[in-house]
């Protein structure tokens, strides 16, 4: 038995940032080291990713977890027992291989990545290193370009606006610090923007304002109008990110904006997003159609990808085979890394490859439902990821994450890089 060996393996229950339960998994190693790990889960789901295990029934809504936390206790810690917590990879293909299932249904993916990232963060305090340093080894890294919700909407808000997220992306920063002190600045001048025109209506599942908007395009004109009211130039300073999310509203190529009393083709979605990058400094669009609607991503990026980052969320699902599919139909030209999607952290770093391989921008990301695990923060220094996306600039699931990057750079005093929107997908 060596120092790393696995030595126990317990879950519980604990609390994510709606309340919901979710799974905290605990490792320990033979000397004596704990990792642990909790899980997040999403809103708005991509029919592809690995299945958040939920008991059903009546009790807490049917989001109880007692199944999943059964199933780390019993046969994934039957299963990694002995190992050797330095064996990620072999960590989590022993899960793999146990669930036996595309979408890991009969574990539940809840309960794999809790696992894969309480493995992790043992191996990492074994070596007496933050997590951040261990998972890069000898590679460089850099800090991340934050992209940070000033608006909430779709399945975050009630789907008062159809677009789920209106983001800033602080292009024009230094550093790290830099970029969340312009943030900051952009989400105070939201707030008060909203307070004047009698729209304050609390925050939204991720800490962005709740969008009392009578349109889509209002909500556009009041970031920009944030940006500039915190003394920023739009699209020099600090430009805007959209997470249209469009599996929500689209089916069968036709996608229904209720806010706007409109429904759409692909062909007039793709005009619709195409005028308001004309109009509106925007630098990056994620799902802009449904997961299921291959050509109109196709026709898009053909005619987007020279002018904003494309991010495939639901239509990639953080898996490696689907990256380098789109990569070879040029669907996209970014991917969202989310690793609950996966289920295993070698299965999230794996997709992050691939999109490196294809020379896609690589974006880590939480989920709306939240803890204050702050794992996300060192994946996307450790593993270069050069972006982060955990939600938006308040809720203390939030800023756990972000203030961790602010830890991370001070620690690297001379040696922290920040390359800000060099990260983003070459423009012409």
């Amino acid at each position: 038995m060596t120092p790393t060996t696995i030595t126990r393996v317990h879950a519980r229950r604990v609390w994510d940032s709606r309340g919901r339960p979710t799974v905290e998994a605990e490792i320990r190693l033979a000397s004596g080291v704990v990792g642990r790990g909790i899980a997040p889960a999403g809103a708005s789901r991509g029919s592809r990713e690995a299945i958040d295990l939920r008991d059903g029934g009546t009790r807490h809504g049917g989001f109880d977890v007692a199944q999943a936390v059964a199933n780390v206790r019993g046969p994934i810690a039957r299963a990694i027992y002995g190992m050797d917590a330095l064996d990620q990879t072999d960590i989590d293909a022993k899960m793999i291989e146990l669930d036996a299932t595309p979408n890991m249904a009969t574990l539940g993916g809840n309960a794999t990545v809790a696992v894969s990232l309480a493995v992790a963060q043992a191996a990492a305090l074994a070596h007496d290193m933050p997590l951040w340093q261990y998972v890069a080894g000898d590679e460089p890294v850099s800090l991340p370009l934050p992209e940070v919700q000033i608006f909430g909407g779709g399945a975050h808000a009630g789907r008062r606006i159809d677009i789920q997220d209106l983001m800033v992306m602080p292009v024009g920063a230094w550093s790290f610090d830099d970029a969340l002190t312009m943030v900051a600045e952009i989400y105070r001048a939201a707030g008060t923007l909203m307070q004047e025109q009698g729209k304050l209506a609390g925050v939204a599942d991720e800490g962005g304002w709740w969008p009392a908007f009578a349109s889509n395009e209002e909500a556009l004109q009041m970031t920009v109008r944030a940006i500039e009211r915190a003394g920023c130039h739009p699209g020099g300073d600090a430009a805007i990110s959209l997470d249209i999310a469009a599996s929500e509203f689209g089916r069968d190529g036709r996608y229904t904006l209720a806010l706007d009393q409109r429904e759409l083709d692909s062909d007039g979605l793709s005009e619709l997003l195409l005028d308001w990058i004309e109009h509106y400094p925007i630098v990056s669009i994620e799902d802009p159609f449904a997961e299921d609607d291959r050509d109109a991503w196709i026709a898009f990026t053909r005619a987007a990808r020279h002018r904003v980052q494309i991010i495939g969320d639901d239509y990639l699902t953080t898996s490696a085979q689907r990256v380098t599919e789109a990569a070879a139909d040029a669907a996209c030209n970014a991917v969202l890394i989310k690793i609950n999607q996966a289920g295993t952290l070698t299965e999230a770093r794996a997709a992050l490859d691939a999109g490196k391989a294809a020379g896609f921008g690589t974006i880590v990301s939480a989920r709306s439902g939240e803890s204050e695990d702050t794992a996300i923060a060192h994946l996307a220094v450790g593993w270069n990821a050069g972006q982060l996306k955990v939600g938006s600039f308040a809720r203390s699931e939030r800023m756990a994450k972000w203030n961790e990057v602010l830890r991370i750079e001070d620690a690297m005093g001379s040696d922290a890089r920040f390359t800000g929107a060099a990260v983003l997908p070459p423009r012409k």
